[in-house]
């Protein structure tokens, strides 16, 4: 019997020292949905311009099915950030436009709730996704584009093992604004084991 395809396997929890990764779900939009409200003035800048259902029930389900059909065909895999302590939903992150074949790469956005923004949760949850990344779903690169002004997502990217490879001339619609974006890279030869990793 053939081995079932990584992509068709339920989704691990990847659980780190301040925050624990796991799908989304529909039980989670009261708190999503309040948290994004909430931070609307401190992301909106960095984000596509949102629908007017941004936030609605309907509007989430159909987020939560493009997130499924990604997975299931091997393209996508997203996840919701908690704090590990308080159990709270504090961001996101996914790994999308995974291609195969010659190419073994994944593109990786993420957002961060105003509230818990500098407190090192998101460099933690990249931590967590960059051996997933590698390992479970052994690609080979890894990509991350952020708007060079933007210099939370510089500095994460940065602490993180990212190299800057370019600049990527508007590249992405943001806010309504089409903005020019560095491009940062992992690759997986290249990445730098951090220390609680290696004593693993």
């Amino acid at each position: 019997m053939l081995d079932v395809p990584f992509f068709r396997r339920p989704l691990p929890a990847l659980k780190g020292e301040k925050v624990f990764l796991r799908a989304p779900s529909m039980h989670d939009h009261g708190e999503w949905a309040a948290l994004r409200q909430n931070s609307r003035s401190f992301l909106e800048p960095w984000e596509p311009r949102w629908a007017p259902d941004e936030l609605s029930r309907s509007a989430f389900r159909q987020r939560l099915r493009r997130y499924r059909s990604d997975f299931d065909q091997g393209t996508g895999v997203s996840f919701f950030l908690f704090e590990t302590r308080s159990k709270a939903l504090v961001g996101g992150l996914t790994l999308s436009n995974i291609r195969r074949g010659v190419a073994q790469t994944a593109s990786m956005g993420y957002w961060m709730g105003e509230p818990y923004a500098g407190r090192g949760m998101m460099l933690d949850a990249v931590r967590l996704v960059i051996p997933y990344a590698f390992e479970t779903l052994r690609l080979h690169r890894l990509e991350a584009a952020c708007i060079p002004d933007n210099n939370r997502s510089v500095g994460l990217l940065e602490k993180a093992g990212f190299q800057r490879e370019g600049l990527l001339k508007s590249y992405l619609r943001i806010n309504g604004s089409w903005r020019d974006h560095y491009l940062y890279a992992l690759i997986a030869e290249e990445r730098r084991v951090p220390a609680f990793e290696q004593r693993g």
